[in-house]
């Protein structure tokens, strides 16, 4: 069949997580399907990113688009204008009148069968009544995420704008779902949010895959005993927030036991906020991009998940489990994975709780040890790319197939 699938950007760099899932995902879907990828192209992708895109479709659609950079007075700009809007600014920031025609004009000339929306922003710009099944590809409950940011604010007027950003993105995200055919998540958990919250008849999970063969011990990096790790987009909001909590909140703690206990902080495009972590107390590394996460992965003695915000799965726990190392997590940083605290990981929710595991593990290297080959097994064995992209394309055909048995049943009646 033919696939059209649609996203805000180009993939190259693939350097996040959502990224390295539509991926993986994509490249599957190629060797069996025809795939024209269309997209939003602000300018910002690497400079092969084009030329690479042959690794994940057949043609590709850009369709040119300019959203203000954040931080600039255009980009405040925009946030003023959206606080009249019924719309949230996630979603409202990308709608293009161009990728809505590029849209029914790619559905009407290339014979496709199958439209898939990419995450949840791209839908503002799906036209109704294609003509063809659609399908949502739902990497988050994006309003869950929202809801944990008003939480967690302690200014009362970015908690109120939190909560107002939470209140559109239910609505829209509700509506969204319920307007495709078929929507696909990435957890158990975030299909019945779905199912149950939203009303979504039509709803499946695939779960996050990992490269079992790339994200494997090389035995020539030693680990370092009293390292802790953190990896993760760290220009993504929830991100920082967790890495702030830790350093304010989590990392005294541990060093008024372990003095010498180090931290980095590994991942692309670090906030002036993450930048200043470096220099809250020594002994802390913000790298920014890195050309080879494993080494970092590899050395740390523990690593940890301190999200105290987001939402579907976090491919970054799949990366460090697969390294068989031993991952101190928040129970919103593993949710939706198959994990058993104490098992495969340690789980740990307040400030107390989270330094005493971390404390556990570099104090203990046989209990890290076992817990990281406990949890190397389990994503070996369950949840490699092939299997998982198998059950994404499963489910894609069988959408197609139901639209169609019901359309045939509509004109039989």
């Amino acid at each position: 069949m033919h696939i059209l699938w649609l996203k805000t950007e180009l993939l190259h760099p693939i350097d996040k997580g959502g990224k390295i899932r539509t991926y993986q995902t994509l490249k599957h879907l190629k060797s069996r399907h025809e795939v024209t990828y269309l997209c939003l192209d602000d300018g910002t992708a690497a400079a092969d990113a084009e030329g690479r895109a042959e690794e994940y479709c057949h043609a590709l659609i850009r369709v040119p688009f300019a959203a203000p950079a954040k931080g600039t007075g255009a980009f405040y700009a925009d946030l003023a204008r959206n606080v009249v809007s019924a719309l949230p600014y996630a979603v409202a920031r990308y709608r293009s009148p161009a990728m809505r025609e590029a849209i029914r004009r790619a559905v009407r000339e290339r014979a496709v069968d199958l439209v898939i929306c990419d995450f949840l922003t791209p839908s503002i710009n799906v036209p109704d009544e294609l003509g063809v099944p659609t399908l949502l590809f739902q990497h988050n409950v994006e309003a869950a995420i929202w809801e944990r940011h008003a939480t967690v604010a302690e200014h009362l007027v970015k908690k109120a704008y939190m909560r107002e950003q939470w209140r559109r993105m239910r609505a829209f995200e509700r509506h969204e779902c319920r307007r495709f055919d078929h929507v696909i998540a990435v957890s158990e958990a975030d299909r019945d949010v779905f199912r149950d919250d939203y009303g979504v008849t039509s709803v499946s999970a695939v779960p996050t895959g990992v490269d079992t063969d790339f994200f494997r011990p090389s035995g020539a990096v030693p680990v370092r005993a009293h390292e802790i790790a953190f990896t993760g987009s760290m220009d993504w909001m929830p991100n920082e927030d967790g890495i702030a909590w830790f350093v304010q909140e989590v990392l005294p703690l541990v060093r008024r036991e372990l003095p010498d206990a180090s931290l980095s902080i590994v991942g692309r495009n670090p906030t002036p906020g993450v930048r200043a972590l470096a220099s809250a107390a020594p002994g802390i590394e913000v790298t920014g991009t890195v050309p080879d996460i494993r080494p970092y992965l590899e050395r740390a003695a523990a690593i940890i998940v301190p999200l105290r915000v987001g939402g579907g799965t976090r491919l970054k726990i799949f990366e460090a489990m697969a390294m068989e190392r031993a991952i101190v997590s928040t129970t919103i940083g593993a949710e939706g994975l198959p994990v058993t605290d104490k098992t495969d990981i340690r789980i740990a929710d307040d400030a107390a709780g989270f330094a005493s595991a971390i404390l556990d593990l570099l104090r203990d290297p046989e209990q890290a040890a076992r817990i990281g080959k406990a949890a190397a097994r389990q994503v070996r064995e369950h949840f490699g790319w092939q299997g998982v992209t198998e059950q994404f394309a499963a489910a894609c055909v069988a959408t197609v197939e139901q639209v169609q048995h019901q359309r045939m049943a509509g004109h039989a009646a």
